[in-house]
């Protein structure tokens, strides 16, 4: 095989190489002791050394070797295991390459020319294998060379997919070919001597959809902040568009929210991703949210099957699910019967003989000694084998773990294991007392202490036991825990409420919290030990509510109470620490506490978190604002006549915020809202988008009657606070004083409303829950997915447009170019970090992302999004937008260095936006002395480095970075002109007291600190800077002339400022004290100057910048008009090969 080219200093180190052919530039060389006869000492020697190393470290037998003539340094660019394989890889050297070796004068060309030949020959390859992988490889081979011919993108661009379409220009359409990649959407056509191509980066997508009009029958559109483009096509348009809405998700949440949304480890790869990945992500995403795995759980198998059914007496037909750690079953209709076994309550799986009537089973026998059996299985030899392999990995994991356990509980102490104290070093009873209560564990439900004090409870007993007859028998026919057959009849079930006793077992089961609980005994307990007594921003928040949840409920004006909330809250956050503590938590943590023990409802708190809810509860909870623009969409969709009515949803779709976020526990009564959670646990999500349907269905009418915002959330609120709980198997109607308070909300809402439509009478729960299952049942999860995806994207660029704008808003009272120049501005500084991101190495890619977040408070709270810029990304838009463009290259980059080594103000090695953005509108928009100052700072330190030029030109002592600071004073003109030789020298002490007092005002004044002196060495190097920038200018002679004139100026002003400072030193009879140093002064210059014996020729920037205002070439370059908006739309179009172009040099020179 063909091998990146690797550096070996000695072509024959230790003789373990042995030459087999040889030329002028390439050497085939064996292994020694492969192919050998085995009485030689030297070959048994190196055969057992490759004997004996591992796997990986084992070397090929056969290589070849590039030697240049003369050189002791020889690179590997080919290995082969057999004789025959390095064979061709040498006759392709002999025929293809070693003729043309030799018109090479350089030898050292020779080897530049070959390696670059075999990194062609690697990558060639590289496509050939992704190729493979496709249905039809010679076609991807060749769709992926014009992709690479046609848009000209680096090489690491990998090409997913390609597809032949449509686009459609007004009513014109343009047949080509849509070419997907990992970072873009690029589109090629070539039809009757006409070219249309584009590229569109993923990153600036902001919405897909599909429309229908008339000209096609169906398209995709996709949505940019420019501009809309249309695609149809006859095949394949369902999968193209879920391609597309999957590129485009995973490219923004890897770009836009690396730090907040969780992405698989096999998408943070961008070069792993192929179709084939893709489709096996969208699977696997499926599982997870229809089962509500855990989102770390991997997709192993998908296989066809039937289950036994107890209930049914027959089999069930559907697909099994194989994962890390669960075998899932769904029936074909999703909902219908699933079934849900963890591979650590799975005791064997063995395959049974196959018969007829019981074709390939399998029973899956579990520890509460009962068994499943599944047949028709395809592949089933395999399946089963790969799955014994997890479990019996998973089981001894397990017993490891529980024999480690069990030695330490052996040598503790035999105190209450779920009892610890803390030494507070207190002697008062009361603070131990309390003490111990906060760092005690609840072994029970909150319920269970304070269900007598619970209102409404004691005539509800003859139907609570009900229930539990009810669930009882249920648990006989379908089963009980994990495990248990989940079909619509337990649904009916949950709509009426479980039962307050099996009310925490039954979300333990539902949302699988009770398998984390078992495979993590001591942790929770571990977690409180860690946590307690910790300060964060996290705890802070926590204990600001701790009392605001549910502060109705007698179980939280109790200590007991608050201290298991407490506990609960800060060890979630200092597992996830990501999260930490988001508001809302505390509401739905206090109501798992009432019915869950507390190590239960801390497992389930991580179940909703992590898994039913994910991205919910990040620091910009993106998860529920996604899901609010899907139920936004669904509206549309499920309710047309209301989306008629109210054209603008926004304000229903903000009043459903808080739905989402605590499952209608702040909007519903707290026991109609405990029915709600119940529902959520058993069908997930999708209990939540049905109930918000069923409730704004329910009041679709007054709502469309509705005048304004507020009137319509008056309407629901009014609606929800009239749901009452179940208390009988059949929907009550509400009791007298239920009804005499409902009448009377009703009257005053109906007198604050314009219209005569009757208000919706109070409904009961279980009702609505029913009514909503039975309207939406076709509400799947494969369809919320979709969705998901589609409108995390809209979610996604609007929290970057508000970003924007936030720094736009900071920098635009500091610059003073045009909005609309800045915003652009703004985007080509975002699109030369997302470059980085592209094509940049990995290391420098992180750092960047690591860079883009800004925080505050010592990193320890989320602030907003903010790009930065590392020195090549500044040096890449320096190219493109900086109007002093010196004539040489090397300048150019000297000059590009030195001003990102000025902007980088907090020496960070990057530069913000608006230091970014104030540079630019220095050189575009500023008046000339702004100008001429800022290029008199990027020659004199700290732009100006001492490692930059000649070495001669270093030994000034003036250069050293702690030189004196040199302060400007007001000037006379003549002064500043250096004619006037002499010049009051105020006292040392009225300096310092006027240096204070120019200090005081200048933010009142605007008065621009002093700048220091500018020494002989860097007035030559501001000169060079400008013959450099004249050159190449249509006036350019008159500005070579002019500047020549302004040289010779300052040389005699500064000589004689220097001729001045040395005449009146040496007058002196004694030597100066430090204290007479100081006091001494720069005639003719206007400036007062803490110097020393060896100081040198200096000038200021009032002098230079008076020097240059007496050439009329030179003030006509600096205050030329340059079209700023022409440039940024040049540089737009050029940023990206010009940057694609730069990266690829510099991986090739890296490697």
């Amino acid at each position: 095989m063909w091998l990146n080219p690797e550096e070996v200093l000695l072509k024959n180190a230790l003789k373990l190489w042995v030459n087999e052919r040889s030329n002028d530039f390439f050497l085939l060389q064996r292994r020694r002791g492969h192919g050998e006869p085995t009485g030689r000492f030297t070959g048994l020697l190196v055969g057992a050394l490759d004997t004996v190393l591992d796997s990986n470290a084992r070397v090929t037998p056969f290589r070849i070797l590039l030697q240049v003539p003369g050189s002791q340094i020889s690179w590997v660019i080919a290995s082969g295991a057999v004789k025959e394989e390095v064979n061709n890889y040498w006759d392709w050297l002999v025929h293809n390459l070693l003729h043309s070796l030799s018109v090479f004068e350089n030898k050292e060309d020779v080897a530049s020319f070959v390696r670059g030949k075999v990194k062609g020959l690697i990558a060639e390859d590289a496509r050939g294998r992704q190729a493979a992988q496709e249905e039809d490889p010679e076609k991807f081979r060749d769709a992926l060379l014009k992709f690479e011919l046609h848009f000209g993108l680096p090489s690491s661009e990998k090409l997913v997919t390609y597809y032949s379409c449509c686009c459609w220009k007004g009513r014109v359409p343009r047949q080509g070919f849509l070419y997907l990649s990992i970072n873009h959407l690029a589109f090629y056509s070539f039809l009757l001597g006409k070219e249309v191509k584009f590229v569109i980066p993923w990153a600036e997508v902001t919405r897909l959809e599909r429309v229908s009009t008339g000209l096609m029958t169906e398209a995709m559109r996709i949505h940019t902040r420019q501009r809309q483009r249309e695609f149809s096509m006859f095949l394949n348009l369902d999968e193209t568009f879920g391609v597309l809405g999957q590129l485009a998700d995973i490219s923004l949440r890897r770009l836009l929210d690396s730090e907040g949304l969780e992405l698989d480890r096999v998408l943070q790869q961008p070069a792993r991703i192929t179709k084939r990945i893709l489709e096996e992500q969208a699977l696997r995403e499926y599982v997870l949210a229809l089962f509500r795995l855990p989102r770390g759980e991997r997709l192993h198998e998908v296989a066809s099957c039937s289950v036994w059914t107890p209930h049914a007496r027959c089999h069930t037909a559907g697909t099994l699910y194989s994962t890390d750690c669960y075998l899932c079953f769904s029936s074909r209709e999703e909902g219908n019967c699933m079934l849900l076994i963890p591979l650590s309550e799975v005791l064997s799986i063995e395959k049974a003989e196959s018969t007829s009537v019981l074709p390939n089973p399998v029973i899956v026998s579990v520890r509460t000694k009962k068994a499943f059996q599944l047949i028709e299985l395809q592949d089933r030899d395999t399946l089963v084998q790969s799955v014994n392999t997890r479990l019996r990995s998973l089981q001894w994991k397990q017993s490891m773990f529980r024999g480690r356990k069990d030695g330490k509980r052996s040598l503790s102490a035999p105190t209450p294991y779920y009892t610890f104290y803390y030494d507070t070093g207190c002697s008062d009873e009361e603070e131990i007392e309390e003490q111990v209560l906060r760092n005690t564990i609840n072994s029970e439900a909150l319920m269970t202490a304070f269900h007598q004090n619970q209102p409404g409870t004691n005539g509800n007993k003859s139907l609570e036991k009900e229930k539990e007859r009810m669930w009882d028998d249920h648990f006989s026919e379908f089963g009980r825990g994990v495990h248990m057959f989940r079909t619509e009849k337990i649904h009916r079930l949950v709509a009426m409420g479980i039962p307050e006793s099996l009310r925490g077992e039954l979300w333990m089961t539902f949302s699988d919290a009770s398998s984390e609980l078992e495979s993590h005994p001591g942790y929770y307990t571990g977690l409180v030990q860690k946590s307690m007594g910790q300060s964060s921003l996290a705890t802070e928040e926590i204990e600001r509510d701790l009392h605001r949840s549910l502060p109705d409920h007698p179980a939280f004006q109790n200590p007991t109470g608050i201290a298991a909330l407490r506990r609960v809250l800060t060890a979630y956050a200092h597992r996830n620490p990501k999260i930490g503590y988001c508001q809302s938590m505390n509401i739905l943590a206090s109501v798992l506490l009432l019915y869950a023990k507390e190590e239960e409802a801390f497992w389930l708190l991580v179940a909703v978190c992590e898994r039913m809810l994910p991205d919910y509860f990040n620091r910009r909870v993106i998860g529920a604002q996604v899901d609010q623009s899907v139920f936004e969409e669904l509206i549309r969709e499920r309710l047309p006549e209301l989306a008629e009515n109210v054209p603008d949803l926004s304000a229903l779709s903000s009043a459903s915020l808080s739905w989402f976020l605590t499952l209608f526990l702040s909007v519903l009564p707290f026991t109609s809202a405990v029915c709600v959670v119940d529902c959520f646990f058993f069908h997930g999500i999708k209990a939540i988008f049905r109930l918000g349907l069923a409730a704004l269905e329910a009041n679709a009418a007054q709502l469309s009657a509705s005048t304004d915002d507020g009137q319509a959330l008056m309407i629901l609120t009014s609606f929800l606070d009239q749901v009452g709980s179940e208390e009988s198997p059949c929907p009550p109607s509400p009791p007298p004083a239920v009804a005499v308070e409902t009448s009377t909300r009703t009257n005053s809402s109906s007198s604050s409303t314009d219209t005569d439509l009757p208000p919706v009478g109070p409904t009961n729960i279980t009702h609505l829950i029913n009514e909503s299952y039975d309207k939406f049942k076709d509400l799947s999860v494969r369809q919320i997915e979709r969705l998901r995806c589609r409108h995390r994207i809209q979610v996604l660029q609007a929290h970057e447009d508000t970003a924007k704008e936030n720094a736009l808003r900071l920098v635009t009272p500091d610059v003073t170019m045009s909005p609309e120049n800045l915003a652009d501005v703004y985007d080509l500084f975002k699109t030369e970090h997302f470059i980085s991101l592209y094509w940049g190495d990995s290391s420098s890619a992180a750092a960047a992302e690591a860079a883009s977040w800004r925080h505050g408070d010592a990193g320890r709270s989320y602030i907003e999004r903010q790009y930065k810029l590392d020195r090549p990304q500044f040096k890449s838009l320096y190219g493109l937008l900086s109007p002093w463009q010196p004539g040489s290259n090397q300048h150019a980059d000297t000059l590009a260095n030195r001003t990102f080594t000025l902007l980088d103000q907090d020496q960070d090695n990057l530069v913000t936006f608006r230091e970014f953005a104030e540079w630019l509108d220095t050189l575009y928009c500023e008046e000339l002395n702004e100008k001429i100052r800022l290029l008199y700072r990027l020659h004199i330190p700290p732009a100006l480095t001492e490692s930059e030029d000649d070495p001669s030109l270093m030994k000034n002592p003036l250069l050293s970075s702690t030189r004196p600071l040199y302060v400007n004073l007001p000037p006379a003109p003549s002064k500043l002109a250096g004619v006037d030789a002499e010049g009051e020298v105020k006292d040392y002490q009225e300096q310092l007291k006027q240096m204070l007092k120019d200090l005081a005002k200048e933010k009142e004044k605007d008065v621009e600190k002093p700048l220091p002196l500018m020494n002989q060495r860097e007035f030559i190097q501001f000169c060079k800077s400008l013959y450099s920038m004249f050159h190449g200018d249509p006036e350019e002679n008159e500005l070579f002339q002019a500047i020549a004139t302004v040289t010779s100026l300052v040389l005699q002003i500064g000589e004689a400022g220097h001729h001045r400072h040395s005449s009146s030193s040496s007058s002196g009879s004694e030597a100066p004290g430090p204290t007479q140093q100081q006091d001494q002064s720069l005639v003719g210059t206007g400036v007062d100057a803490s110097v020393t014996d060896e100081s040198d020729w200096t000038a200021s920037y009032a002098q230079i910048l008076a020097s240059l205002l007496t050439e009329q070439a030179l003030v006509n370059f600096f205050e030329k008009p340059v079209d700023l908006p022409a440039t940024i739309a040049e540089a737009k179009e050029k940023q990206y090969h010009q940057r694609a172009g730069l990266l690829t040099l510099q991986r090739g020179c890296n490697s």
